[in-house]
C-alpha cells in the first residue's frame, strides 16, 4: 500500500474544547463514563471491521477501515502501557512511538480483520477494567510525552478517548477528505 500524508498536528488542544471534526467534546465525559466509552468503542469498531470492503481505501489520502482499525488496536495497547507506567513511575516520559511508521512494519492493511477485531476488544476490555481500579490519588499522577506534553491519567484517558472517538467518525463520516 502506499503511504498516506504524515499526521503532524499536536492534538492536546482536543482536552481544552471540542473537536470541529469528530465533535469530540472533552467536558462531556466523567470519569465514571470512560469504561463504558471505551467498551462502547471496541463495539462500533467490531460492527465497523465486519463491513465488506473493509480493506479498500476510499481515498489515497486516508487509511482504509482496517488499518484505521489496526491504529486503534495498537492506541489501546499504547494507552495501556502509559498507564501502567504512569501508576508505577513518577513522572514517566513515553517513548515516541511512529503511527505510520507502525503501519508500514505492522502491515496494516494486510491484517485479518476478525484478528483486529478480537485483538482491539481484548485491549480495550485491559483499559477499561483498569481504569476501573484506579484510586482517587491515581487520577492526577503525570507523565511526559515525548515532545515535553504533560498529562495526568485523567487527561491522557481523555486524550485516548478523543483519538478512538475521532477515527471512528474518519470511517464513518461521509465527506472525502481533499488535499
Amino acid at each position: 500500500m502506499t503511504m498516506i500524508p504524515a499526521d503532524t498536528k499536536d492534538w492536546t488542544w482536543v482536552l481544552e474544547r471540542p473537536c470541529s471534526e469528530c465533535g469530540f467534546d472533552p467536558k462531556s465525559y466523567n470519569r465514571s463514563g470512560f469504561s463504558g466509552a471505551i467498551a462502547s468503542n471496541a463495539a462500533q469498531w467490531s460492527k465497523e471491521l465486519s463491513k465488506p470492503q473493509v480493506g479498500i481505501r476510499e481515498s489515497p489520502h486516508r487509511w482504509s477501515t482496517l488499518e484505521y482499525g489496526c491504529h486503534v488496536r495498537d492506541v489501546y495497547e499504547i494507552f495501556n502501557e502509559r498507564l501502567e507506567l504512569m501508576l508505577s513511575q513518577t513522572k514517566p516520559t513515553f517513548a515516541n512511538w511512529d503511527q505510520d511508521k507502525a503501519a508500514i512494519d505492522g502491515r496494516y492493511g494486510d491484517s485479518d480483520p476478525d484478528a483486529v477485531v478480537f485483538d482491539l476488544g481484548v485491549s480495550a476490555n485491559k483499559l477499561a477494567r483498569r481504569i476501573e481500579t484506579l484510586e482517587v490519588s491515581d487520577w492526577e499522577r503525570e507523565g511526559l510525552r515525548s515532545n515535553g506534553s504533560l498529562f495526568t491519567v485523567e487527561s491522557i484517558i481523555r486524550y485516548l478517548l478523543h483519538d478512538v472517538v475521532h477515527h471512528i467518525w474518519d470511517v464513518t463520516h461521509n465527506e472525502k477528505e481533499i488535499i
